[in-house]
């Protein structure tokens, strides 16, 4: 067991906690959602049709990978990057750098980034250095990975490896916005190497756990594991439709101690429910340590759902 592990849970609970989400969640239950979970083609290839080369590699941020040959070993699918504000998360507020990545395997009833996941949306190949050189230029020190679903993408490791190393003009905050689905045990892995290389960056995770809103077989979907290995850098969040999920996020967060362990965001269903009934219910059964979160983007920026 990691320090980072034994620091956010003691052995003992973590182990009937294990066995209490097992409980809760048989791995049964747990199926994708998407024919095409990967985000990319049949063959392998990149994520839409739109984003092939004329070799059939996916492309670079020209349109072709270096060598003029098959680069989709080499390539993330982004269909978007730009600067703003953090709407949400625990870096809220913040100037960050956003990079958003193709392709999902779930399909949640509230998701406000369909686009990005449409079979055919145009994406650019960028390499993990090109990437990295980018975030330096924009001067931010907060980065996040979003999509789509960033865990779907085989390269991801190297892209977060390269932010971690950054130090000029200054050590980054590297966060991964991911869906609860996909297995988060690789990052905690990479997060604890990077401590003991002494990489400067920092690697933080805020985790979804979906509710029921989000739709049945979504919220089954769910990998309790990735919870438990969840430390106070992190946060898991929720978004609430209504009672019925509120009351899902209380029972999970009791269940599991998540308050304890790690940060527990509560977030609104755009037009859903008021965020005035979230805090009378946060009051009402004593989960103090929880957080309401809004999503700024949305106040600043209503209707625009591309660059923000």
């Amino acid at each position: 067991m990691s320090e980072v592990e034994s620091a956010a849970t003691p052995p003992s609970s973590r182990a009937e906690r294990a066995a209490r989400s097992r409980e809760i969640f048989p791995a049964e239950k747990i199926s994708p959602l998407r024919p095409s979970a990967s985000g990319r083609d049949d063959d392998g290839g990149c994520p839409s049709a739109s984003g092939r080369d004329d070799d059939g590699g996916c492309p670079s941020a020209s349109g072709r990978d270096d060598d003029g040959g098959d680069g989709r070993a080499h390539f993330l699918p982004v269909v978007e990057k730009f600067v703003s504000v953090n709407g949400e998360g625990l870096a809220a507020g913040q100037l960050a750098a956003f990079i958003r990545f193709a392709g999902c395997n779930l399909w949640c009833t509230y998701c406000d980034t369909r686009w990005a996941n449409h079979p055919l949306v145009k994406v650019e190949g960028w390499s993990a250095a090109n990437l990295a050189e980018w975030v330096r230029e924009t001067g931010v020190r907060c980065v996040t990975l979003t999509g789509g679903e960033p865990l779907l993408q085989p390269n991801l490791e190297s892209l977060v490896e390269a932010l971690l190393a950054q130090d000029a003009p200054h050590p980054l905050r590297v966060e991964i916005e991911t869906n609860g689905s996909r297995d988060v045990r690789g990052l905690v892995d990479l997060r604890n190497r990077a401590a003991a290389d002494k990489l400067p960056g920092q690697l933080c995770l805020t985790v979804d756990w979906k509710t029921p809103t989000a739709g049945e077989a979504v919220s089954a979907a769910m990998l309790v594991e990735n919870y438990l290995l969840l430390d106070k850098r992190d946060a898991v969040k929720f978004v609430v439709g209504g009672q019925q999920d509120l009351e899902f996020a209380r029972d999970h967060c009791r269940d599991l101690g998540l308050c304890d362990s790690t940060n527990v965001l509560i977030s609104p269903v755009w037009g859903s429910i008021e965020p005035a009934e979230i805090v009378e219910f946060l009051q009402q059964n004593g989960m103090a340590q929880a957080r309401l979160q809004l999503q700024l983007h949305k106040i600043i920026w209503p209707n625009v759902d591309r660059g923000v």
